[in-house]
């Protein structure tokens, strides 16, 4: 072997080695404290390319999570609605049925009358205040509206379920005459019939809804599942390789302490 005091290739071997094992720590380094095996496209290019994509529609995910968690909750609020409009027909009837009596005396009547206007009344007030988020599906002036379902763009339409005592055609009716009470009668079972069948088709688009939410949740839980196995780092494995690298560390240390000190043997040839 060639000494010279110039070029020392025993270190520069030495000081390649330490340099590599440097750099492989600072990778175990930045696993153990990220979690992540992959932390940048440098790392693994195409499974960082595939994470990515995939953490995008988590993302996506997330935002159509949100608009059928608010069109749940329209929905919610409408039925809710809708209910209690059921409730205060069927109050309504019990009130048609007694104006329906023969021979009942004015002064009943009109007590009748004005309880059964006191109860319409009350349905005008439910369906005034049966919104959510700007938007209510059983005034009268209501409209059909879309729930984001998928992060493509598909849409779940909910029609609008009109429950206001106008639609119902129960806003003229009276009890104060015979003839009123008795078309009220009609009138009234008529309107029972449509805020079933109303709520029968708010219930449907809510199920649809509450399954599409569902749905989407799992579909997250399975992204982010997919993720972790694409680019989390196996913390157990990545510990017992940084102990390895810093004994290695240490060795190359020494080594290049030995290396550097090869060329004081040259002195004594000249002793």
């Amino acid at each position: 072997m060639t000494l010279s005091v110039n070029t020392n290739i025993g270190a520069m071997v030495a000081l390649q080695h330490l340099n590599s094992t440097n750099t492989a720590m600072e990778k175990t380094q930045l696993a153990i404290t990220t979690g992540l095996r992959v932390n940048g496209p440098k790392d693994d290019a195409s499974t960082y390319a595939i994470a990515q994509n995939m953490r995008g529609d988590i993302v996506g995910l997330g935002a159509v999570k949100t608009a059928l968690a608010n069109g749940e909750a329209t929905l919610n609020v409408a039925i809710t609605a809708g209910k209690s409009i059921s409730d205060l027909l069927t109050e309504m009837k019990a009130k048609v049925v007694q104006a329906n009596q023969a021979g009942l005396d004015t002064a009943s009547r009109t007590a009748l009358h004005n309880d059964f206007t006191a109860l319409r009344e009350q349905i005008s007030t439910i369906v005034a205040t049966a919104e959510f988020n700007g938007t209510n599906l059983v005034n009268g002036s209501a409209t059909s509206t879309s729930v984001l379902s998928t992060v493509d763009g598909s849409t779940i339409t909910v029609s609008a379920q009109k429950l206001d005592a106008t639609s119902l055609a129960i806003h003229s009716t009276i009890l104060n005459t015979s003839a009123g009470a008795a078309t009220a009668l009609t009138a009234i079972d008529t309107a029972i019939t449509n805020v079933s069948d109303k709520l029968a088709a708010l219930g449907s688009v809510a199920k649809r809804i509450e399954i599409q939410s569902d749905f989407t949740v799992k579909l997250t839980d399975i992204l982010r599942a997919g993720v972790g196995s694409l680019v989390d780092a196996d913390l157990a494995e990545e510990s017992a390789k940084l102990q390895s690298l810093q004994i290695k560390q240490q060795l190359g240390v020494q080594a290049l302490s030995i290396a550097n000190n090869g060329p004081q043997a040259i002195l004594s040839l000249f002793g």
